[in-house]
Parts: C-alpha cells; structure tokens; sequence
C-alpha cells in the first residue's frame, strides 16, 4: 500500500514538473524566457518549448500590428503661424522583443508614450515647415512619409517598428475658423463682384460690336437698295423713252392715265381746272393730237 502511494505520488510530482516545464508560444506572439529577472532565451518560432520548472519563467509579447489612436488632437503651428488641430494615428508593432524589454520593460503602455511623443515631436516640426495647403492635400504623403522615417530612427531604439503614420483631420480652432471662413466669404463675393464687372464689361462690348455691324449691314443694304432704285429707274427711263419713240401718241395717252391716278388717288380729292384744259384731253370726245 505505501508502494502504491509512493507510486500515486512520484506521478504527481512527475506531472505538475512536466507542466511547469513546457510551454507553448503563439504564432502571434513573441516569448522570452526569464531567470530571476535575467532573460535567458527569445523565442520567435510558435510551437512547443522547454524551460527549468520554478527556475524560469516567459514573458510573451504580442507580434501582431498595435495602434496609437490619440483621443484628444494636438495644437501645431505651420509655417504660416497658423494654429490646427491634429488628430492622428499610429500602426506599429514589436520587432525586437529583447530590446523591447531592455527598454521599456516590456510595458505596452510605456512604449505607445515614447512613440507618441515621437511621433507628435517630428509632426510639430513637419507643421513647422508646411502651410495648411501642403499638410491637407499638396505635400500630405511626402509629409507622412518624412514622420514615419524620422520617427522610426528613435523606434528602433525600444525594439519596434511604426509601419504608418496618417492624419484622421486637420482643424482649425473655433476662434480662427470663424474668421477664416468670413475671409473666405469676402475673398468669394470679391472674385464675384470681379465676375460680373468683366461681364457686364463683356456684354456692353458685344453690344457695342453688334450695333457697329448692324449699322455697317444698314448702310451697305441701303447703298445696294440705292444702286438697284438708280438701275430699275435708268431702265424704266430707257423703256420711256423707247415707248415714247415707238407710239407718242399711246406714251402721251399712258403718262395722261398716271397723272389722273395720281391726281385722284382718294374720293376726296378735288382738283379745279377748266374743262377744256390740255389736263382732260382724253376725257373730251375728241381728243387732242399732242404736239410734235
């Protein structure tokens, strides 16, 4: 029976020593094997290990990317001495848990402080150099670019890598918005005003353009009107004259008819004239020959 608690006894221990003494890392994580405080060994690879039971014990450390997402924005001035509110975000992750440890014990929370104002260091001096133009669309990438680089030669420093750094919005403070935004206003109503001055300028020119061509369209339609009046009535003298010297006693007759037409055009006409004046020759039963 004592056998067989020893037995009982000796398994215990067995098991409760193997399990102290296997361990198992994540994929996800990283493992350092600790030794009254001294790390003995750094563990990449996930899988199983080994360490001294109640000698040594590991520290893991998460591979995978971390975020910085500050919750309140930070004050910048640009080159402009221009006032903005930031809010932005970092991704990082470990690359060097040995390091990591060195420098920050391994503390999670210590290492986004240092980030963070190292990051925060190198975009105030990026602000520094750039208008608000720049840092919100024209430079934006070059500038973030310049952050990420800079600020990772003092990341390397504590065993981790920032991987990106970007810009969640740019602000500028209540007090200076507000006045921006009624210097945009006057800016906008200036450039309409401008607007309508060279269109109105604009219209009276065409207005004036189109008067000058409509005067030179008058005068040259009359000066056609004229030339067509002075044919059609060189023509129709010719066509007299070759009546008159064809039949003038017919001619005589017809320039007769014309007069009394013109004479007597309305009902209301009254011409007084002797009856046997030359006028009504061809009214009288005889008529006048006309003289030669």
């Amino acid at each position: 029976m004592n056998r067989l608690h020893a037995l009982v006894f000796f398994l215990l221990v067995a098991v409760v020593v193997a399990s102290a003494a296997f361990f198992t890392v994540d994929q996800r994580q990283y493992a350092l094997v600790m030794q009254f405080g001294e790390v003995k060994e750094a563990i990449d690879a996930p899988g199983l290990h080994v360490m001294v039971p109640f000698v040594q014990n590991v520290r893991r450390f998460d591979k995978r990317i971390l975020t910085i997402d500050t919750s309140d924005p930070e004050r910048f001035i640009t080159s402009e001495k221009q006032n903005v509110l930031v809010d932005h975000f970092v991704k990082w992750r470990i690359i060097d848990p040995l390091q990591f440890y060195i420098s920050v014990a391994g503390d999670e929370s210590r290492a986004r402080l240092r980030l963070l104002q190292t990051v925060n260091s190198v975009l105030r001096e990026e602000f520094g150099r750039n208008t608000v133009q720049q840092v919100v669309a024209g430079e934006r990438d070059a500038i973030m670019k310049t952050v990420r680089e800079a600020s990772n030669r003092d990341a390397a420093k504590i065993g981790v890598e920032i991987l990106d750094v970007r810009l969640k919005r740019v602000d500028l403070p209540t007090d200076v918005s507000d006045a921006v935004y009624r210097r945009m206003e006057a800016e906008r109503m200036r450039v309409a005003n401008d607007r309508r001055s060279q269109g109105a300028a604009d219209s009276e020119k065409l207005r004036a353009e189109a008067d000058r061509q409509r005067e030179v369209i008058l005068a040259e339609a009359n000066r056609e009107s004229q030339k067509i009046m002075g044919e059609g009535d060189a023509k129709a003298a010719d066509l007299y004259a070759q009546a008159y010297g064809a039949d003038q006693q017919f001619y005589a007759f017809y320039r007769s008819m014309q007069a009394y037409r013109a004479s007597f055009g309305s009902k209301k006409d009254i011409l007084v004239l002797d009856p046997k004046s030359d006028f009504f020759r061809y009214m009288q039963q005889q008529p006048v020959s006309p003289a030669r």
